[in-house]
């Protein structure tokens, strides 16, 4: 039986980068999953490599349908925008070892579906100073520049990620990103020992 590796980690701590390069590392071991939202694509973004991108009307088609594993609805300052994860037939756990990414409530609701011991929490961990200043200057390069979704965001993932809920989804082991490469070397050793 495959494993399902689910990357998280509080906004601006680099988990978009160490999902990347670990699928980089690898490719042949793992697979990935695209998850869903319905906010807009930022500029360097691809339909179908970081998100399917999907209009609200198709979200709740999917949801009819009960094809939608978990969902994730944040109250933006641009309006309502949704994250989710779908049984559309990319996991087959029989076959593959996967890497997935998400929050700690996705985390949770995927491990409810698919089983506690097929899921396998890598927490990403930065200095909450050090993730504001990278925040700060990836939003600086966005054509239009979203500071007050960015400053949301920050202060929800206090909350989100806080040690209690930690704890209840039973995050133990934090990989600390200070040097990325480092970081990314400690998560791919433990998911060759796992």
């Amino acid at each position: 039986m495959g494993k399902i590796y689910y990357v998280m980690g509080k906004s601006s701590s680099g988990k978009d980068t160490i999902y990347k390069k670990i699928m980089d590392k690898m490719s042949g071991i793992l697979k990935t999953v695209v998850g869903y939202t319905t906010r807009p694509m930022r500029e360097g973004e691809t339909d179908g490599v970081e998100y399917f991108f999907v209009d609200n009307d198709r979200y709740s088609e999917m949801c009819r349908q009960g094809i939608v594993i978990e969902s994730r609805d944040y109250n933006t300052v641009y309006g309502v925008w949704s994250y989710f994860t779908a049984d559309d037939g990319q996991i087959e756990l029989e076959k593959n070892d996967y890497l997935l990414i998400g929050t700690l409530e996705s985390y949770s609701k995927i491990r409810g579906y698919y089983g506690e011991k097929n899921v396998v929490p890598i927490y990403i961990e930065v200095e909450d100073g050090e993730r504001l200043s990278r925040a700060l200057e990836r939003e600086k390069k966005q054509e239009v520049p979203k500071y007050e979704e960015m400053c949301r965001r920050f202060l929800a993932d206090q909350q989100d990620f806080c040690e209690e809920k930690l704890k209840e989804s039973g995050i133990i082991k934090r990989y600390k990103n200070i040097n990325l490469e480092k970081c990314i070397g400690e998560i791919c050793r433990d998911i060759k020992q796992l």
